[in-house]
This record gives structure tokens, C-alpha cells and sequence, in this order.
């Protein structure tokens, strides 16, 4: 079963330095995940998969179509200062998400007993 993207908009946000884009998905309601789709947007547009963001993805009732909307950012770092960080690890996969939040809580469990340590001396 062949995959068909089609691109319905795709729009210059100046302000923003940002490219908004709307795609169709044929056939996929229901069957998609973000990632998937943000993989498919990219290669389609021939842009990094990591400066991708899902924003909005829905189908309506009684159709097998899939209309979503993705933000594409020049870079990465770009994509780290505008998009909330909810946004980043909806873009993750399951694994990388909880490594990610364990390693945070483990280092802000480290600084919190060297502060109480040396509250203590």
C-alpha cells in the first residue's frame, strides 16, 4: 500500500521565520502517527525530519483522509527557542522521550542533595 502526501499550502511566515505547512494524506485516517507523518512531510520537501513540527493532524467523519498542519523551521536550534517543549517530545520516540526525562530527574535529584549537603555543613 503506497503512501500518497499531497501538498495542499504551503506558506512563508516572515514574522516568525517559519514555513507552515498543510498536507493530505490519502487514505491514512486512523493509521498515522505524527512521526510517521513529520517523516513523510519531510521527505516530501526534501527537509530535515528534526526541524518538523506536527501541529495539527484530523480527519473528518466518513473519510479515510488525513489533513495535517506542520511547522518547518530552518534549524534546529531555531526549532528549540519557538516551539514550546511539549511540541519536542510529542516528536520523540517513546524511548527516546523517557531517557530524556529520566536523565533530567536524575540531575536535578543530584543537585538538590549536593545544595542540601552543603546547607548541612
Amino acid at each position: 500500500m503506497s503512501q500518497e502526501v499531497v501538498g495542499l499550502s504551503d506558506k512563508s511566515n516572515i514574522l516568525l521565520n517559519r514555513r507552515e505547512i498543510t498536507v493530505l494524506f490519502k487514505e491514512q485516517a486512523g493509521k498515522l502517527r505524527r512521526t510517521e507523518a513529520s517523516e513523510m512531510v519531510a521527505k516530501k520537501f526534501g527537509l530535515s525530519k528534526n526541524c518538523i513540527i506536527p501541529i495539527n493532524m484530523k480527519s473528518e467523519r466518513g473519510k479515510r483522509d488525513l489533513v495535517g498542519t506542520f511547522y518547518a523551521f530552518n534549524s534546529e536550534e531555531e526549532t528549540k527557542n519557538k516551539v514550546p517543549r511539549y511540541r519536542l517530545l510529542r516528536n520523540m520516540s517513546k524511548e527516546e522521550r523517557k531517557k530524556l526525562i529520566d536523565e533530567e530527574k536524575a540531575a536535578k535529584l543530584k543537585a538538590k542533595q549536593a545544595s542540601s549537603s552543603e546547607a548541612k555543613s
